[in-house]
């Protein structure tokens, strides 16, 4: 591989580790649908080379956001027990289906939960109190049953997608249990660490990663992700979620322009 595609992948690899820390999950959906349409790579080799940039980003990206607000390690961990037991399950479906039917699956994924912001934000304007609901009423409490539910759908849509379980579960966190943004997606990425790992093994195992993009990729995320978690506890709650569900429209986008 040239020095020039080293190069332009730790660049590309920069600014997808900034929206990564901003967004919690913004990187990988990006490089997903980056890569088919500019690699000319299958959907599978897509989230397969995704993942090996992705999974050190999240490392970081956790390492930060529990600087800021600590993380309750007892459910992530629930959770991540959940996530482990399940993201071979969701890899194992993905390399069985044509590529064009798994990106179509990922855009309409994406756009259900981008349209789901979309109606928080405009549904919802005013501020709700952290730990209660819209009503007033106490939230659920977040129990490590309910974390590992959480981490067996997280970890069915992150082997499915790559990078889908995070997606669905931020807006749970934050709709259901009433965490805040950042609070939802550091706990979010923490829960999923164990089992992109195993993604990440099953996706390599079957040959659906790209190591030489992924490498250079990873290397350039990781210089600029503890600057996208700065920005991300600097902008107001409902501004990070509008940059949430724009990013997520974004992707869908990208990825129907690929078809």
């Amino acid at each position: 591989m040239s020095l020039w595609i080293v190069g332009i992948c730790l660049i590309c690899g920069g600014l997808i580790g900034f929206l990564g820390g901003v967004l919690g999950i913004g990187g990988g959906m990006v490089a997903i649908p980056a890569l088919v349409l500019l690699m000319d790579m299958t959907q599978q080799l897509a989230q397969g080379t995704a993942l090996i940039m992705v999974l050190p980003t999240i490392v970081m990206a956790v390492r930060k956001y529990n600087q800021n607000v600590r993380i309750d390690r007892r459910v992530a961990g629930a959770g991540a027990v959940g996530a482990v037991l399940f993201t071979w399950v969701g890899a194992q479906l993905a390399l069985g289906i044509p590529s064009s039917t798994l990106r179509i699956s990922f855009a309409i994924f994406l756009f259900f939960v981008a349209t789901f912001y979309v109606y928080r934000i405009i549904k919802r304007p005013g501020a709700v109190t952290v730990g209660a609901s819209p009503e007033g009423r106490p939230a659920p409490v977040l129990t490590s049953g309910w974390a590992v539910m959480l981490g067996v759908v997280c970890g069915t849509l992150g082997g499915f997608f790559g990078v889908g379980g995070v997606v669905l579960a931020v807006p749970i966190l934050t709709s259901v249990f009433r965490l805040s943004q950042t609070s939802a997606q550091a706990l979010a990425l923490s829960m999923i660490i164990p089992g992109s790992t195993i993604a990440l093994i099953t996706y390599t195992w079957a040959g659906q990663a790209n190591w030489w993009l992924g490498v250079p990729l990873a290397a350039g995320s990781l210089l600029f992700v503890p600057v996208g978690v700065r920005v991300a506890y600097r902008l107001p709650e409902r501004k990070l979620r509008s940059c949430f569900a724009a990013m997520l429209f974004l992707t869908v986008a990208l990825l129907i322009f690929e078809g």
